[in-house]
């Protein structure tokens, strides 16, 4: 794929956020590059402040998450297949506070998604770094799945 579609993949991603997840377009989380097996997103530090003058903990939760689930969407978007996806378990550490924009990274583990073709799920475990002035403020570590649409 040429980076021209995976600028339009990026797009699409954003607007499915926006129209069925809300939060995602109040937090104006946005993503921000994609290169077939790593994936960046972030969000503005103002509509997700706390009262210490740092991202709130449920946004960066939900950065995290959707970070994770929009590596899922892309990889099956590249795949041609189709799937919902839901994340099924999560863990999430903090590690540092975070006062200016932060950019969540995905690296997408080798797993095949040819069995969602065939009417079955599939789980993938992706791991989520979240950086502030390139430094490791937070991890996540999601559980998703994709079950077949029918």
């Amino acid at each position: 794929m040429t980076e021209l579609n995976h600028q339009y993949l990026l797009i699409e991603l954003q607007q499915t956020w926006h129209q069925t997840i809300p939060v995602s377009k109040f937090m104006q989380i946005v993503p921000v590059a994609f290169e077939s097996t790593e994936f960046s997103v972030t969000a503005p530090i103002a509509p997700n402040i706390n009262l210490h003058q740092t991202m709130f903990a449920g946004s960066i939760y939900t950065l995290m998450t959707l970070t994770g689930w929009g590596m899922l969407w892309l990889q099956q978007k590249l795949a041609d297949v189709d799937g919902d996806i839901v994340l099924a378990d999560a863990n999430v550490r903090y590690i540092a506070p975070i006062d200016s924009q932060p950019v969540a990274k995905v690296c997408w583990p080798d797993v095949d998604l040819t069995s969602l073709a065939q009417g079955r799920r599939v789980k993938v475990r992706l791991e989520v770094e979240l950086y502030c002035n390139d430094k490791l403020c937070a991890c996540f570590s999601g559980l998703y799945v994709s079950v077949p649409k029918s």
